[in-house]
C-alpha cells in the first residue's frame, strides 16, 4: 500500500467537503433572500472554508505520519525474534532490511539475501498495521475538521474573512521558507566551520599560502600549514571576478546598448531571446566546451607566443567560458535599466544638441547605473559560485600566480573534492569544505550588500 494514500484521501475529503458546503451555502442564500437578506460571503467562500478545515489538518497529519512511520515500522520489525540473527550494524544489515521491506511491499519479487526471507512477514504485518493507522487517523481528522466547519455555516457567517486570513497565513508561511532555509544553511555552516577551526587555526586557514589537505591522513597529525586557503581565494577571484568580468561586462553592456538604442524592433525581437538562451545552457555543457574547444586553443596560443607553462587546463579557459555564460545576466539587467530611463531625459539631451552617442554616455548610462551595477554584482556572485566549468577546464592545482595560462583551482572545486572523497566527516579535510563554503557565503553576501548600497546611492542621485 502506498504511503501517499492518506494524503490522497485528505484531498478527496476536501473535494467532498467543498461540494457539500457549496450546496449548503446556495440553499442558505436562497432562504436568506426569501427573507429579504443575503449571505455575508459568497457561496464559494463557504465552500473553501469547509475544504480548508477538511484538508489542512488531515494533510498535516498524513505528511507527519509518512515521515515517522518508517522508523516505527523498523522498530517493530527489529523487536521481532526473526531480527535477532541480524548483524549488529553495517552495510550488510541495512541491505537485508531494505530487501525484506521491498519484498513485503511488493517492490521486489525475489530476494538475493537469504536472511531477508524471515523478515518479510514481520515487515508485511508492520506495514499493514501502520498504514491502516495512518488511513484511519487521516479520515477521522478530515471528517472531524470538515464536520466542525460545515456545522458553522450560517447566513451571517464571515467565511470570506476567515478564508482570506488562512490564505494570508499560507502566504506568510511560504515567504518564511526562504528565510528559514537561509538560517538553516547558515547554522549548519557555522557549526561545521566551528568544528574545523577547533582543529585548524583560523589564521592558518585564512592567511596560509599552501593548500594540501589529505583526507586519508591521521587526523591527530593534522598540520594547519596544509590548510592555507589563500591560493583558493585568489583562484576564485582571478577566474570568476577578473577574467570572467573582463569578458562579461563589456560584451553584456554593449549588447544592451545596441539592443535598446540602435537595433530595429525586428532585430531586437530576434536577438534578445537568442542572447538570453545562453543563460539556459547547462553549465556542464559550458564545461565541455571549455575543456574540449577553448582550452586546447589557449594552450596552443600560449606555446605560440613563447609561454612554455601554458597548460591544457588553465584559468584563462575557464574564465573566458564563464564570462560568456554570464553575459545574459549583465545584458538583461542593463537592457531593462536603460529601457526604463524616462524618454524625457533622452529628448532633453538630444534637444540640447547632444549626439546619440553622447546621450548614451552622459545621460542614459549614469541614469541606468543602479540596474547595471546590480546586474554586474549578480554576475559576479554567479561566477564565484560556478563549479562545473572550473572542474572541467581550470584544473585542481592550488596556485598563487597571475599567469592565466597556468592551471588554477577555486573554492567551489575544492568543496566538491573534499565532500566527494572517501574521508570521514570528522576529518579536518572534509570539514574544510564547510569552512570554504562559509567564506563563499560571506563573500556573496558582501557583494549583495555592496550592490544594494551602490543602487541606493545612485537612485537617490538620479531620482
Amino acid at each position: 500500500m502506498s504511503p501517499a494514500i492518506p494524503i490522497l484521501l485528505a484531498l478527496a475529503l476536501g473535494l467532498i467537503g467543498w461540494l457539500a458546503a457549496r450546496a449548503r451555502a446556495w440553499a442558505l442564500r436562497k432562504d436568506a433572500r426569501a427573507a429579504g437578506a443575503d449571505l455575508h460571503s459568497l457561496p464559494g467562500y463557504h465552500a473553501w472554508y469547509v475544504a480548508l478545515w477538511t484538508v489542512v489538518p488531515a494533510t498535516l497529519f498524513a505528511a507527519t505520519w509518512m515521515a515517522i512511520s518508517p522508523g516505527l515500522i523498523l522498530t517493530r520489525v527489529m523487536a521481532h525474534p526473526a531480527a535477532a540473527s541480524l548483524p549488529a550494524f553495517g552495510i550488510k544489515r541495512d541491505a537485508i532490511l531494505a530487501e525484506a521491506q521491498a519484498l513485503a511491499s511488493g517492490q521486489l519479487m525475489a530476494g538475493f539475501q537469504p536472511e531477508s526471507a524471515a523478515l518479510v512477514e514481520p515487515f508485511r504485518a508492520a506495514l499493514g498495521q501502520f498504514n491502516l493507522i495512518g488511513i484511519v487517523a487521516t479520515l477521522a481528522l478530515g471528517l472531524a475538521g470538515g464536520g466542525f466547519a460545515y456545522l458553522r455555516l450560517r447566513p451571517g457567517f464571515t467565511a470570506r474573512t476567515r478564508v482570506e486570513r488562512a490564505v494570508m497565513a499560507g502566504l506568510l508561511a511560504a515567504s518564511l521558507v526562504a528565510i528559514l532555509t537561509t538560517f538553516g544553511i547558515l547554522a549548519s555552516l557555522l557549526f561545521e566551520t566551528a568544528r574545523f577551526f577547533q582543529i585548524v587555526s583560523p589564521g592558518d586557514f585564512l592567511f596560509g599560502t599552501h593548500w594540501g589537505p589529505d583526507p586519508m591522513s591521521d587526523p591527530s597529525t593534522t598540520q594547519g600549514s596544509n590548510y592555507g586557503a589563500v591560493p583558493l581565494f585568489w583562484g576564485t577571484i582571478f577566474i570568476g571576478a577578473i577574467i570572467a568580468m573582463v569578458v562579461a561586462i563589456p560584451l553584456g553592456l554593449m549588447s544592451a546598448i545596441f539592443l535598446t538604442q540602435y537595433a530595429t524592433p525586428t532585430l531586437r525581437k530576434w536577438m534578445k531571446p537568442l542572447l538570453e538562451i545562453l543563460a539556459g545552457v547547462p553549465t556542464v555543457v559550458y564545461g565541455y566546451f571549455a575543456a574540449l574547444t577553448v582550452a586546447p586553443v589557449i594552450r596552443d596560443f600560449g606555446h605560440l607566443i613563447g609561454i612554455s607553462s601554458a597548460s591544457s587546463e588553465s584559468a584563462l579557459a575557464a574564465g573566458l567560458v564563464m564570462g560568456i555564460m554570464i553575459i545574459p545576466f549583465v545584458s538583461s539587467m542593463a537592457d531593462d535599466s536603460i529601457a526604463a530611463v524616462p524618454q524625457a531625459m533622452r529628448d532633453g539631451s538630444l534637444a540640447m544638441g547632444a549626439t546619440k552617442s553622447e546621450t548614451i554616455k552622459k545621460v542614459l548610462i549614469p541614469a541606468a547605473l543602479p540596474g547595471i551595477v546590480a546586474g554586474v554584482m549578480l554576475a559576479v556572485s554567479r561566477a564565484i559560485g560556478e563549479t562545473m566549468i572550473v572542474v572541467m577546464a581550470a584544473g585542481a592545482t592550488a596556485r598563487l600566480s597571475a599567469n592565466p595560462f597556468e592551471t588554477m583551482t577555486t573554492v567551489t572545486f575544492q568543496i566538491v573534492a573534499m565532500l566527494t572523497g572517501e574521508g570521514s566527516f570528522d576529518h579536518p579535510a572534509t570539514l574544510s569544505a564547510f569552512a570554504l563554503g562559509m567564506v563563499l557565503f560571506l563573500v556573496t553576501l558582501m557583494l549583495n550588500f555592496i550592490a544594494l548600497r551602490v543602487v541606493k546611492h545612485f537612485r537617490e542621485a538620479y531620482e
